[in-house]
């Protein structure tokens, strides 16, 4: 494990991004070459490291009953959708536009739970058509809705209500969404009248109780808390005569960005397990929703420095990469390792890494300690989730190319934006 010139170490466990020969790669491919070749911005992404992610999900769940649904909002692209379907994972979806990737890569639809807190009639009815296994249902509202739209169409929704157990996860307000305060799920406390209500519903069918109470979770006892919760809810259901299928407590297993220790899936599901068992329900499917620990450290954000600004309070190493391209650092004072492709012999300078974007935001790192001249190539790590599905075209910047390491090769995955795509589909007027 190399220690990169930013403070940190390539994420430990995932040595499909190494050093060879003074120089970073993906696999057997040089960083500094795709680059050269493909310009930057550039996403990179390993497909070992893909295999790898899904592999620690698949070990972990041995012969128990556990379906995987891919988080997708963490990365959508095609290529690694198609990945993750050909593994047989499942996917989480929370939009009629991700419903539309799976099925164009060739996904289950009886492997699609459909999750988020306003889905609208055309994307229920495009669910129902398309056979979803099942919707995860955030509010007493909706549950209407979703009734009217089976009815409407001849069709019967499967049905699991999300649950808001008040679990505080730790995270990062933005992605913590477990707790009452949240916008998210049904107060576990009005969650039994809530099955009621839905039960005497036409062209509805409980199947399941489903919680997720956040993201970049990285101990064991949030999953125990909210767990506990739901086994009694679970109990109550049935003393009221509803009987449940699945158990979904959904995704939220952290990744390593600098110093953290993840959380195993095997850890999780070991002791969930033994909590099912104590309580007699180990017969109940278990549905998982993971996203960012499947592909948030299987990718590199490659970015060109533009200019060197030593000022007077700090130092500004100015990329082509901006916010536009890799939103977390802004949004939510998230931490990425930096490190060049070519590292220089030579005393580092601390510099803040910034994109050309307006805005005093614009950062992808700061107090980093480099050795860098203008038009090194630095690597942002850990940016496989939640990068390129965040970026924007603010200042009419065109979207990054995305690219997929495979062994010696790699395959464009994702064209670069232009100007031109940019203002199609504009007009002015008459």
């Amino acid at each position: 494990m190399t220690p990169s010139l930013s403070g940190a170490a390539l994420p430990a466990g995932h040595p499909h991004f190494h050093f060879q020969d003074g120089a970073l790669y993906a696999e057997g491919v040089p960083l500094q070459l795709l680059a050269e070749r493909l310009g930057t911005p550039l996403y990179v992404y390993s497909r070992a490291a893909l295999q790898a992610a899904w592999a620690s999900y698949r070990d972990a769940i041995g012969s128990r009953d556990i379906l995987v649904c891919y988080g997708m909002k963490a990365n959508s692209n095609l290529a690694v959708l198609k990945e993750f379907a050909r593994l047989g994972a499942g996917f989480d979806i929370v939009s009629g536009g991700e419903l539309q990737r799976v099925l164009a890569v060739g996904g289950d639809p009886a492997k699609i739970v459909f999750s988020g807190v306003g889905k609208q009639a055309w994307e229920i009815r495009q669910a129902l058509d398309a056979g979803v296994k099942c919707f995860n249902v955030e509010s007493e509202a909706e549950l209407h809705l979703l009734s009217d739209v089976a009815v409407s169409i001849g069709k019967q929704a499967n049905v699991s209500l999300r649950v808001n157990p008040d679990v505080d996860a730790g995270a990062h307000p933005y992605i913590s969404t477990g707790l009452k305060e949240n916008k998210f799920g049904i107060a576990i406390a009005d969650a039994l009248r809530v099955y009621q209500s839905a039960g005497a519903l036409p062209g509805l069918r409980l199947t399941g109780v489903d919680c997720h109470i956040g993201s970049q979770i990285t101990e064991v006892a949030p999953y125990l808390d909210a767990l506990d919760k739901l086994l009694a809810l679970i109990d109550t259901l049935k003393a009221s005569d509803i009987e449940i299928e699945h158990l979904d407590l959904g995704g939220g297993l952290g990744i390593r960005y600098t110093d953290e220790t993840p959380l195993a899936p095997a850890t999780l599901l070991d002791q969930v397990y033994a909590r099912l068992q104590a309580r007699g329900l180990d017969h109940l499917k278990l549905i998982l929703e993971p996203g960012r620990s499947m592909v948030g450290n299987a990718g590199v954000l490659l970015t060109t420095v533009q200019f060197l600004k030593h000022a007077e309070a700090r130092n500004f190493a100015i990329v082509d990469a901006a916010m536009n391209d890799l939103l977390r650092p802004t949004l939510y004072d998230a931490w990425h390792g930096v490190l060049p492709v070519s590292p220089r012999d030579g005393v580092p300078l601390e510099y803040d890494v910034v994109g050309p974007v307006c805005e005093s935001g614009d950062w992808l790192a700061k107090g980093r300690a480099l050795a860098i001249e203008r038009g090194d190539v630095l690597a942002v790590e850990s940016a496989g989730a939640y990068g390129m599905v965040m970026a924007s075209n603010y200042n009419t910047r065109p979207r990054a190319a995305e690219v997929m390491v495979d062994g010696a090769q790699y395959h464009v995955i994702r064209q670069r934006e232009t100007v031109t795509d940019l203002l199609r589909g504009e007009s002015t007027l008459p």
